[in-house]
């Protein structure tokens, strides 16, 4: 008997806040700016693209372009799309 297997989706995952901001502190921990904009793509989509961008008044297309790890959004952009996940970034000294 053939196993079964089928594509792994973080938005499966993502089905709590909690889970959402240990997905992305590790993210942000990677430091990497095409792994954040992917990070919160895979945030935008398992919370639903199409509210983010009524809530940012941005397209859903332009949304998906910029969230990708090929996507270059500006700063703005990312501001509002964390608030419209209900979230803020914050920061703290980097322990020597």
């Amino acid at each position: 008997m053939a196993t079964e297997t089928r594509p792994w989706d973080v938005t499966e995952h993502l089905d709590s806040p909690e889970a959402i901001a240990a997905y992305l502190e590790a993210v942000f921990e990677d430091g990497d700016p095409a792994l954040i904009y992917a990070a919160l793509g895979d945030v935008a989509r398992a919370k639903g693209m199409t509210s983010i961008a009524k809530e940012t008044g941005l397209s859903r297309e332009s949304l998906y372009r910029a969230l990708s790890a090929e996507g270059h959004p500006e700063f703005a952009t990312i501001m509002k799309v964390l608030s419209a996940l209900g979230l803020r970034l914050t920061a703290e000294p980097i322990a020597a």
